[in-house]
């Protein structure tokens, strides 16, 4: 099934503008077009798009992520490269995950603090 842009932008919610950007870019590798130019996205392409924002939402550059595309027009040959790659990526994402982790639990202690001091002024005798 091949899908408009304007298709893609919904399913995606990636605006017209980015996907145009990335086709130019090269970021993503094969878009066709019909007789009339018109470009015709396929699944295939879909998931290229949701792996480029994926990798963008990561904090990866889109120099690296063009790099990652002309690895993968390069075949079997460049997957230890790819997974190189990956793997850089996946160890910044975790390290993100452990800092959020460390900072949640920062977060939860303060608001603890935050409840057994209320705790305490509700607990309070009253005065008259």
């Amino acid at each position: 099934m091949a899908y408009t842009i304007k298709e893609v932008s919904e399913k995606t919610g990636v605006s017209r503008y980015t996907l145009r950007f990335y086709e130019k870019e090269s970021v993503l590798p094969h878009v066709r077009r019909d007789d009339n130019g018109v470009r015709l996205y396929s699944e295939s392409d879909i998931d290229w798009i949701e792996t480029v924002q994926v990798l963008r939402s990561t904090g990866l550059p889109l120099a690296e992520i063009k790099e990652y595309v002309e690895l993968y027009k390069g075949g079997r040959k460049t997957l230890d490269q790819r997974r190189t790659l990956m793997m850089r990526q996946k160890n910044k994402v975790e390290e993100q995950i452990s800092l959020f982790m460390k900072t949640l639990e920062k977060i939860n202690y303060k608001l603890a603090l935050f409840d057994a001091q209320e705790e305490k002024l509700v607990n309070l005798p009253q005065t008259n």
